[in-house]
């Protein structure tokens, strides 16, 4: 295993993280820390960074430095983006950090920024057809692609710092959102084959600006997870939020729950930006990626081989990389998930299902025993919690949150009425259903591995009557498995409202 550190020097701020990878080809981030530096900050007025923002960038990046020695980084990837890129003092700056913080800066360029950004997002969600809008200080990039190939990139030479100090000078923060509107809108015009987009291509957003959006649009509609990846927003709350953040002062700003103090003087910039563009392309609703630039350059370290083509199962490689970290039984975690599948299958007559919820079963069966982790007794309510608050990509909300109540029920446990009624503006009864039957097929398939020998290898069933016979079969003595499968059958005649007969 080797621990790496990523430096991302921003226009705005400056982030490290710290990021264990693993021989096998998969990462765990184990650490971050970020600094709000404002390295971009006055620096179109002549092009030059200003002393107090070097100072404190160097003062952070030190501090950077001495936390990958303490955590036992043995390498360091640091990029540079659009502040450090333009400015004109770039090399006495890279110079400056070389020998006072023994880093060496690596300055991208507009297309490999671009490129960095579209791999984390490309790895980390299955939006086969997608727009990319990712805000930075002190540039923009968009990003279009379709079936895993970019057709069109822009990087447009101003951000959410850079259009805040442009448009400093107007009276109020109103008429200065308002011209960063006007501005960005005819930036766009610029940009030819943005009115060749595929209507079915989804926007998504990426960056600090908009992780920070879904921050404040938690706190506004209540939303039960705390997840930003993958989060959906509608057009129409989104203006809601941006008309109720320009209209404040930065004081009152930086009282918003949700929104950083250190972003609340650029942030309605920002948002202006994604007004102008949800307004320009007609978008009525985009998506929040949470992984852009950082996660770029951790998948590349991990598998080399995303330089070249994208990971093709986004989550089938999520969830293999979370059963590797929760230490789980892969062997057993491969089988059970063969004979879930088999099970839901076979048994389609019963529950008619279609196969979105053949996906929740294979996330539950991948990580339904990973809050053994925790603790064994009641683990099943641990794996609930973990499956939660794992970063599950390539899944929306609801099928990671029906994934955790089937693996939090598929114990004998009951689905806590409680706990799903705090989700209800995601899910419906219809999924409360699915989740109890999909529970009991988990439950069965454990069980039919419950030696961890793998002893059963298949599954024939038939619905008869009343009944469902199930066939097993077998390479040695199943004895234990077919027990303790039959133990469910209480919770299996409850669900289908048949017998099950287990041979």
């Amino acid at each position: 295993m080797e621990k790496i550190g990523i430096i991302d020097l921003g226009s705005n701020t400056a982030r490290l993280v710290i990021v264990d990878m693993f021989t096998d080809g998969h990462y765990a981030v184990v650490d971050e820390l970020k600094e709000s530096v404002r390295l971009g900050q006055d620096m179109d007025r002549d092009g030059f960074l200003k002393p107090q923002r070097i100072s404190e960038t160097i003062k952070t990046l030190k501090m950077f430095k001495r936390l990958c020695d303490a955590r036992g980084v043995d390498r360091i990837i640091a990029v540079g983006t659009a502040a450090v890129r333009r400015a004109k003092n770039q090399r006495s700056f890279l110079d400056e950090i070389q020998v006072s913080c023994n880093i060496t800066i690596r300055v991208l360029s507009e297309e490999e920024e671009a490129v960095l950004v579209y791999r984390g997002v490309i790895n980390s969600m299955d939006i086969p057809k997608g727009l990319i809008l990712e805000i930075g200080g002190g540039s923009t990039k968009i990003i279009y692609y379709n079936r895993r190939n970019v057709l069109g990139t822009a990087s447009l030479p101003f951000g959410a710092v850079t259009l805040t100090d442009l448009f400093a000078g107007d009276a109020t923060p109103q008429e200065s959102a308002k011209h960063v509107e006007e501005f960005f809108t005819e930036q766009l015009k610029k940009i030819p084959w943005l009115s060749e987009i595929d209507p079915e291509t989804q926007m998504i957003g990426v960056g600090g600006s908009f992780r920070n959006l879904f921050k404040i649009s938690k706190m506004v509609r209540k939303y039960p997870l705390d997840l930003a990846h993958n989060y959906k927003l509608a057009t129409e709350d989104f203006v809601a939020i941006y008309d109720m953040l320009k209209a404040l002062d930065v004081d009152k700003r930086k009282k918003i729950k949700g929104l950083s103090p250190a972003r609340a003087d650029i942030m309605p910039a920002a948002m202006a930006i994604v007004k102008a563009f949800v307004g320009y392309m007609n978008i009525e609703n985009f998506t929040i990626g949470a992984c852009g630039l950082r996660e770029g350059i951790m998948v590349n370290q991990a598998l080399p081989i995303t330089t070249e083509k994208p990971i093709s199962d986004v989550l089938s490689y999520s969830l293999d990389r979370l059963v590797k970290f929760y230490g789980c039984d892969t062997k057993h975690i491969e089988h059970v998930m063969q004979l879930s599948v088999q099970l839901f299958k076979q048994l389609r007559v019963l529950h008619k299902f279609s196969r979105q919820y053949l996906k929740v079963l294979k996330i539950a069966a991948s990580l339904h025993d990973c809050g053994e982790r925790m603790k064994y007794y009641g683990h099943a309510k641990h794996s609930w919690y973990a499956i939660l608050n794992s970063s599950i990509y390539g899944a929306t909300h609801r099928e990671i949150i029906l994934a955790a109540f089937v693996a939090g029920c598929h114990n004998r446990e009951d689905v806590p009425v409680g706990e799903w009624q705090k989700y209800k503006e995601i899910v419906t009864e219809e999924d409360l259903d699915a989740v109890k039957k999909l529970g009991v097929l988990l439950r069965i398939a454990e069980s039919l591995d419950r030696s961890h020998c793998g002893m059963v290898t298949g599954l024939n069933c038939d619905v008869l009557g009343d009944s469902v016979i199930m066939k097993t079969i077998v390479t040695g003595d199943a004895a234990l498995e077919i027990r303790d499968a039959e133990r469910a059958n209480p919770e299996f005649k409850k669900a289908f409202r048949k017998n099950l007969e287990i041979l």
